[in-house]
């Protein structure tokens, strides 16, 4: 029976969940992934009563997303979007945080391991935080070097995976990573264009928006994405055989709107319209 709102503690009504226990038991099951948000409470409710891990969107995005990370700043980015989304959800007697390394405090008198846990994540994600901020003062600097020099700067936006490095590529014979895969650029990365006696103009491909992007990767690529709110023009290239080219759109826009970008000068692109028929073309038009 359909719910008009989420169920406070499983997120899903509880027939649903018996439904999903009795599909683990039956075997080859070991995860368990929403396509929403789900509160700390709804996920360690879930994972007690399935007994298996549940992933919500949001840490499946930020996984795909540290899988994408090469830059240094591309890596501070995803650690802290994923430590900010971590912090509420420690549980009980908390999670090992040996991965963050030497130079964390150590235990006070009476603190449990709970507590300690997310004293260390606070004071990781502050210095995250330092770090990125001064990355962003320098993003600034050349921003302001840019303006200066009055070379203009257009950026590429777009859903993931709809095509932005490959017209990044084709317009500057740049060699951005191309794949065929959710989010393979993260990095921002700005392309000159000598056109001669027309001058100089500059191209920035940016990361792959996508639906309902999570609020911690919009927070913790905030230098990155003031590249695009600060361009002089926008290529908002659209996969044109995308069969939901209507939400794909409004995802971006909605990314635009959140970052004060959306009243940015924007030339629609559409990549791959040669693969379009006659009447999916006229329909496009």
């Amino acid at each position: 029976q359909p719910k008009s709102s989420p169920d406070p503690k499983f997120f899903i009504g509880k027939g649903k969940v018996e439904e999903i226990k009795a599909t683990i038991t039956s075997g080859g099951v070991n995860l368990v992934i929403f396509d929403e948000e789900l509160s700390a409470t709804q996920q360690h409710n879930l994972q007690k009563e399935l007994g298996i891990k549940v992933l919500d969107r949001t840490a499946l995005i930020l996984d795909i997303f540290a899988q994408h990370a090469h830059s240094h700043e591309g890596k501070l980015q995803v650690e802290m979007a994923q430590l900010t989304y971590l912090l509420p959800r420690l549980k009980g007697r908390g999670t090992e945080m040996s991965r963050l390394g030497g130079g964390i405090g150590t235990r006070g008198p009476g603190e449990t391991k709970l507590e300690v846990d997310r004293r260390r994540i606070r004071k990781r994600i502050k210095t995250l935080s330092d770090r990125l901020e001064q990355l962003g003062v320098n993003r600034s600097i050349q921003r302001k070097k840019r303006k200066k020099s009055r070379v203009p700067v257009v950026s590429i936006v777009g859903y993931t995976n709809a095509g932005k490095s490959t017209l990044l590529n084709t317009l500057t014979g740049a060699r951005a990573r191309v794949e065929d895969k959710l989010f393979s650029t993260l990095d921002s990365s700005v392309k000159r264009l000598n056109r001669g006696q027309k001058g100089t103009v500059l191209f920035s491909d940016t990361v792959g928006f996508i639906n309902k992007l999570p609020h911690q990767l919009i927070a913790s690529f905030k230098s990155t994405l003031e590249e695009i709110k600060e361009s002089d023009l926008l290529l908002h290239i659209v996969d044109a055989t995308n069969a939901d080219l209507g939400n794909y759109l409004r995802a971006v826009e909605e990314v635009l709107t959140e970052i004060g970008a959306i009243n940015k000068k924007t030339v629609l692109v559409f990549n791959k319209i040669d693969l379009l028929d006659r009447v999916a073309l006229a329909r496009l038009k």
